[in-house]
């Protein structure tokens, strides 16, 4: 008889469990209760796992070289920590009731699915306005439409969760928040099921984007949002109505805790890991467009570039400076602009005018040599034979007229 009274005492502790701890923490240790154990070591992997992440993610921030998936972090980011979230709500789950476990779980149920579903909405969104209109909004944007979808949902929760602990001394039932019926707290997560049709709806459209990298970011949403789908149709079936037929209501924790870690996992492994991979890779510079009020500058072209090259050392000669006087085939008129190539003067070589005299001389001294002007008197046919006679080669002969008398030269001015 006391080893009957010993097996069905409702006080000892489960095998797996210590004297010490208490009834309410029995599903975390309890061998017979296995559904515990699996779900508290997934948990705590996805725990882990998203911190993890969350690191990696803010530690790739610095190597992102496409802008427009830079503006994905911030919501990619905000993923990683309501993920984080459903992950150590699940122990809610595990854990027995009382008041604070059941307000966690009325309250924060939907307000961390409602968190996720309203980034990867924004995203779909995104993806439609850059296949639509060739940029989408900038991120700053796109945080707080995520926000404002998110703060839908916690202003309905927070309402009910006040409403239904202000009935409590109305009804008689000390705590009234572990005493919601199933239907009642499905129905309190419909703004969530809207969020989640709206994460599916809007991401088709993003599979006809002609780049395959934003068609690539859709499918990773559209098969997220189709996963939690299935994922929630499936808890609901069985938390409203699949548990009462099969005659085990016990089951309806178990049911929301391996619902909240299955489609932590799906967040985690369909969608913030690829965006991950993806975050990392080279922007097609073909496909870039600029952001609105983003400055682009053009990238010169090889030809302009080999000219700046060619005409490094091109310099316009000063003709001021020139000692050389102008043959006859210079005497034409030349325009003032002739030696204008196009350049900034700051991009030009311009000797001073010491070197300009230097470097003529030289060339001047090498090519040719100076030769001065030498006056001839001009062959005169006449009777007599008079020797002609040249002037001296130092006297100068510019502007002189020549005359022989038969005597000599003479020589007269015109001035």
């Amino acid at each position: 008889m006391d080893s009957k009274k010993e097996a069905i005492d409702p006080t000892r502790a489960p095998d797996g469990c210590g004297a010490s701890v208490t009834s309410m923490y029995y599903n975390l240790c309890d061998l017979a209760a296995v559904w515990g154990i699996v779900v508290e070591a997934l948990a705590a992997a996805g725990v882990v796992t998203s911190f993890v992440l969350l690191i990696i993610l803010m530690a790739s921030l610095p190597f992102v070289t496409d802008k427009k998936r830079k503006c994905m972090v911030a919501l990619q980011a905000g993923v990683v920590v309501f993920t984080l979230g459903l992950f150590a709500l699940t122990f809610a789950f595990i854990v027995g009731r009382d008041f604070t476990t059941c307000a966690a779980r009325r309250f924060l149920f939907g307000v961390l699915f409602a968190g996720c579903l309203a980034c990867l909405v924004m995203h779909a969104l995104w993806l439609v306005l850059l296949e639509r209109q060739g940029w989408g909004p900038r991120g700053w944007m796109l945080c707080a439409g995520a926000l404002a979808l998110w703060l839908v949902e916690v202003i309905i929760n927070t309402e009910w969760l006040v409403i239904t602990m202000a009935r409590s001394p109305l009804t008689g039932i000390p705590n009234l928040s572990c005493s919601i019926a199933n239907q009642d707290f499905v129905m309190a997560l419909i703004y969530v099921m809207a969020l989640l049709v709206a994460v599916v709806l809007i991401a088709v459209p993003s599979l006809t984007n002609k780049h395959k990298k934003w068609r690539r970011d859709g499918a990773f949403i559209l098969t997220t949002g189709a996963f939690t789908m299935a994922i929630w149709v499936a808890w609901i079936v069985m938390y409203v109505h699949g548990n009462r037929v099969v005659g085990d209501p016990s089951w309806d924790d178990p049911t929301l805790a391996v619902a909240l870690v299955s489609n932590a996992w799906v967040f985690l492994i369909l969608y913030t890991i690829p965006e991950i991979c993806c975050l990392t890779t080279q922007a097609d510079p073909d496909h870039e467009q600029p952001h609105d009020g983003d400055i682009v500058y053009p990238a010169r072209s090889l030809v302009y570039d080999n000219i700046l090259k060619e005409q490094q050392h091109v310099y316009m000669e000063n003709k001021a400076f020139s000692v050389d006087e102008p043959s006859a085939a210079d005497k034409k008129p030349a325009s003032p602009y002739g030696a204008y190539n196009g350049q900034l003067r700051s991009c030009v070589y311009q000797p001073t005018e010491l070197a300009l005299i230097t470097k003529s001389l030289a060339n001047r001294d090498q090519t040719q040599e100076t030769i001065f002007p030498r006056a001839s008197v001009p062959s005169v046919n006449q009777s007599s034979n008079n020797s002609l006679s040249r002037a001296p080669e130092h006297l100068p002969t510019s502007g002189l007229s020549h005359a022989g008398n038969g005597n000599g030269l003479n020589k007269k001015a015109f001035w």
